[in-house]
């Protein structure tokens, strides 16, 4: 009787097939995984798919087409509207972004300064990125409204206009409206973000260099600076990201307009494929900003990489 319940007893604390494949690593690792790359290539990678196969057939709405190879992209590459919209892209990347980092990045400083209320108005930044997208273009179209425009009614009581000016309705004045609408909403981001990267620094450091006679500015350039550059990249790079494929504001302020004055990537992508049904050239101009990207954000990465090892 002693040898059959030893012998139960050791069945019950062998452990089962399921639990010994979970004891190893690289299958619990698998299993931990699969979810998430389940929904990666439900939601990232069949879209992806699908849309580069788009782009190399003639399909429209309820119509579809055969292959075409690469004639959507030598079709929309001798478009003068998609020149326009890849030029507008970049120039509004890059000034957006310039500005946000420097407006962020000195609104990080004093809110990492001591005074009252600190907390109050560090949840007050926020409120701009946290607002709706298109709640709050819908206040700045507002804004920019050539009849009931407000920043129309305060420039003429300042006295520096003396009649309409019509934001929406020029070419350049509407590029930029939505520019500034854009590093209105991506500053705070910016601002915290690098606040966080600030509140990680030491302040010994600070008041080592201070002892050592250095000035506040040599103080910023060669002690915060560097050590806040690899926070920076990492914000420069996700706002890089969003801000090269934004959508949102520039359909609710201009619609791509005046006379397609300022479309981008986006905006131009879904009037062409949405808009006028041309699934494929749709697709075709979404997927060219893809290269532009990809090579944007290897630059930066590599740039990371190099300030980490440094």
């Amino acid at each position: 009787m002693a040898t059959i319940a030893i012998a139960v007893d050791d069945r019950q604390k062998r452990p089962r097939p399921r639990t010994r494949v979970l004891e190893d690593e690289r299958w619990l690792a698998f299993a931990l995984l699969l979810p998430t790359a389940v929904l990666l290539g439900l939601f990232i990678a069949y879209p992806f798919v699908k849309g580069v196969l788009l782009s190399l057939s003639a399909d429209r709405v309820g119509v579809s087409g055969g292959f075409v190879g690469l004639a959507n992209f030598d079709k929309i590459w001798n478009d003068s509207i998609f020149r326009t919209a890849v030029w507008n892209t970049f120039w509004y990347t890059g000034v957006t972004t310039v500005f946000k980092l420097f407006l962020g990045l000195w609104l990080a400083l004093l809110l990492n300064r001591h005074f009252k209320g600190k907390a109050y108005i560090r949840a007050a930044i926020l409120l701009p990125f946290i607002i709706p997208t298109v709640l709050s273009t819908f206040a700045w179209k507002w804004m920019f409204d050539p009849t009931f425009s407000v920043i129309n009614w305060a420039l003429f009581k300042l006295g520096l206009i003396t009649g309409r000016i019509n934001w929406l309705g020029d070419p350049d004045l509407a590029m930029t409206s939505i520019i500034i609408v854009n590093i209105w909403r991506g500053v705070p981001f910016f601002a915290i973000s690098l606040l966080a990267g600030l509140q990680t620094i030491s302040p010994e450091l600070q008041e080592a260099a201070a002892i050592d006679g250095a000035k506040p500015w040599k103080r910023f350039w060669y002690v915060t600076w560097p050590l806040l550059l690899p926070v920076t990249m990492v914000v420069v790079l996700f706002s890089v990201i969003q801000t090269f494929a934004d959508f949102q504001l520039v359909y609710v302020m201009t619609g791509g307009g005046p006379a397609n004055a300022t479309h981008l990537f986006a905006t131009y992508a879904y009037q062409i494929g949405i808009g006028t049904g041309l699934l494929s050239e749709g697709a075709a101009i979404s997927l060219a900003m893809f290269p532009f990207l990809l090579l944007i954000v290897i630059v930066q990465l590599l740039y990371i990489r190099r300030v980490e090892t440094r």
